[in-house]
């Protein structure tokens, strides 16, 4: 049986510990849990199973987090962000707040879509890993077990993202870096403020040879 969404948290401790507790956390506040506002929230978090949701009416944890009433707030913790959304604006429906949360939702490694994309180019953080790679690769498991284990040592450092190559829209980004197919699976580390990138094609991944291109970027 699933969990009851979204989580009733009544004090500032509840909060904190939902929020900790994940990557990608949304607590929705509203002084009436009833309210229309309110109804919609309960319907975009049955939507989005993997991503937890809170709801508040609390005025001490309203307070805490400096939220008005009717306000949707996202936090994530690879890059100690958080986003908010007024849903005191009428036409702010389910619909509406599951995109907020799709478009905002990065993760220790976000995989890149035109959806994620969005808050990718929002994120604070300036340095971006991508790992550019075939997901329906046998070995692939395996990498993602090794790119999430190195992307845990840079959080707040650097962004990591998965780029899957059987997309259609990723096929700009591949060409950016000037891969050609036979190259993959890469590694590209990409500044944005000035575009500065490097680039690592490899056979196999492996945390040490992560944690060394970052390094020697870094440097």
């Amino acid at each position: 049986s699933t969990p009851e969404k979204p989580v009733l948290l009544n004090n500032i401790a509840d909060s904190e510990a939902f929020v900790s507790g994940a990557e990608v956390a949304v607590i929705g506040f509203f002084q009436d849990p009833q309210s229309p506002e309110a109804e919609q929230f309960r319907l975009a978090a049955g939507q989005i199973a993997e991503v937890p949701f809170g709801l508040s009416s609390s005025a001490a944890v309203l307070s805490h987090y400096g939220a008005s009433a009717n306000t949707v707030a996202l936090f994530r913790r690879v890059d100690n962000d958080r986003r908010d959304l007024d849903m005191n604006n009428r036409d702010v429906d389910a619909k509406k707040l599951t995109r907020f949360v799709r478009m905002n939702e990065l993760r220790l490694v976000t995989e890149y879509d035109p959806v994620t994309a969005i808050g990718v180019m929002q994120s604070s953080l300036e340095l971006n890993l991508l790992l550019i790679t075939d997901k329906m690769s046998p070995k692939h498991p395996e990498r993602m077990r090794k790119f999430r284990a190195a992307a845990e040592l840079y959080k707040g450092k650097i962004l990591f993202i998965l780029l899957d190559t059987n997309l259609e829209s990723n096929e700009r980004v591949v060409s950016y870096f000037q891969l050609k197919k036979s190259q993959l699976p890469a590694l590209a580390i990409f500044h944005t403020p000035d575009d500065e990138h490097d680039v690592l094609t490899l056979d196999e991944i492996s945390i040490e040879r992560v944690q060394d291109f970052c390094n020697r970027f870094l440097q």
